[in-house]
């Protein structure tokens, strides 16, 4: 019965929120409730097992930084100063903040990216008198092929790293960067062609960006200069991460609090907290409680149970069921809960014998990342951009996100599957 209730409820709720005529966030909560309500799980497990606190704490602090940074007038600066090095000229601009994105995803996260660069998006927009989707929805892209490249660059990643002690953050830059590479570089020709119609500018408001100059959007230099050194500190902090032995969300943390200590006397505290997207922390606290539900009654271990009877222990099969079901399921259900149900099976696959466990792994990690870029839930990026885009007036459909990232996230399990198998499984056959 409480498998009954717990798909119910998830499958009602996610209809609700596809669907968008109610809050996302309320829901999300909502379902997550009547999870408990049901007596799917109790209040103690959702706080203590299934809400993953580090991303959503992850996420606050960031949130913080990146707003009091914005407050000087530093993402201003950055937006005009690289609008007039293209000089205005849309598809350029979103092949350079792309690329852009992809990099700092890689080696920053690509949660912490997002919020740096949506900011920008939002100035540049403005400026030029374009539209933001095609830039935001590029961005989220980005972000999610970017992230897969390295181990701190997505949550999956860096659980993987750390269930699995020989992999370390070479290893996932050795093995994933090439494929990562092309799969960009392919995707972004894609979404040129596709948005070729919209990535138009007057010649007026490329007149207009040429007279301006980029330090007049300075507002605070004190603030400036604190937060931005404030931030690059803790960028700098999330790189050399694996010699610092300290959580990301610990870093993220120190920075955000040295931040609003240091700040003070040029900006409210109580101001900065209002400027934090509250509706997306509550959504994803939500969400955790919704997937916490199907996973609580057994539903996700079934799934990745079945894998080890479907494929009878062949590599190479194994290897493509990871692949794609993983691909699959985390582009509807948050990839976070199902690789950490997915990390115990794949160890128990050396008692059937596999000796080499390394292509399970690159699948899985290549399958949960890219398949994030499926739906507006299926990554943390993709729900941050949705929620700074409907706080400024500029938001995306579920559906409108869907006709983009679901052939994009097609296309990457394609490329992922010929780049796994020729480097890693053409030898088992």
């Amino acid at each position: 019965m409480a498998v009954t209730f717990a798909l119910i409820i998830f499958i009602i709720s996610y209809f609700f929120i596809m669907t968008e005529k109610l809050n996302r966030a309320v829901i999300a909560c909502l379902g997550g409730v009547l999870m408990l309500v049901f007596g799917i799980y109790e209040i103690e497990a959702a706080f203590l097992q299934h809400i993953d606190w580090h991303t959503i704490t992850l996420l606050l602090a960031m949130m913080i930084l990146v707003s009091i940074t914005s407050q000087s007038g530093f993402f201003e600066y950055v937006a005009v100063s690289m609008a007039k090095w293209v000089e205005g000229r849309p598809i350029p601009l979103l092949i350079v903040i792309s690329t852009l994105t992809a990099f700092g995803s890689a080696f920053l996260n690509n949660v912490t990216t997002v919020l740096l660069i949506v900011p920008i998006i939002f100035t540049l927009t403005s400026l030029l008198k374009l539209n933001a989707v095609p830039f935001l929805l590029s961005i989220v892209m980005a972000s999610n092929i970017g992230g897969t490249a390295t181990l701190i660059g997505d949550p999956p990643n860096l659980m993987i790293g750390q269930a699995v002690g020989h992999l370390n953050f070479n290893d996932f830059l050795i093995h994933l960067s090439p494929v990562v590479i092309v799969i960009f570089i392919i995707v972004m020709a894609g979404l040129v062609f596709y948005y070729r119609k919209q990535l138009s500018v007057r010649t007026e408001h490329q007149m207009k960006l040429k007279m301006l100059n980029p330090r007049d959007f300075i507002k605070d230099k004190i603030l400036l200069f604190k937060s931005v050194t404030v931030l690059f500190a803790t960028t700098f902090a999330f790189i050399i991460q694996p010699m610092l032995h300290i959580e990301l969300t610990s870093i993220a943390m120190v920075g955000a609090l040295l931040l609003m200590l240091i700040t003070q006397e040029e900006l409210d505290v109580e101001e900065v907290f209002k400027s934090v997207e509250w509706v997306t922390l509550f959504f994803f606290v939500g969400l955790f409680m919704l997937v916490g539900g199907l996973k609580e009654v057994g539903l996700i271990d079934e799934f990745a149970k079945a894998i080890i009877y479907y494929t009878d222990g062949d590599l190479p099969k194994t290897a493509m069921f990871i692949l794609w079901g993983s691909g699959i399921l985390s582009g509807f259900v948050d990839n976070i809960p199902f690789v950490a149900a997915m990390i115990p099976v794949i160890l128990e696959f050396q008692e059937y014998g596999m000796a080499n466990l390394d292509p399970l792994w690159w699948a899985l990690a290549l399958g949960a990342c890219l398949g994030g870029n499926a739906t507006i839930i299926g990554a943390t990026a993709n729900v941050i951009v949705a929620g700074m885009a409907l706080k400024a007036k500029q938001p995306f459909s579920y559906w409108e996100f869907l006709k983009v990232g679901a052939p994009i996230a097609i296309l990457s399990f394609v490329i992922s599957s010929i780049y796994i198998y020729l480097r890693y499984l053409i030898h088992f056959q």
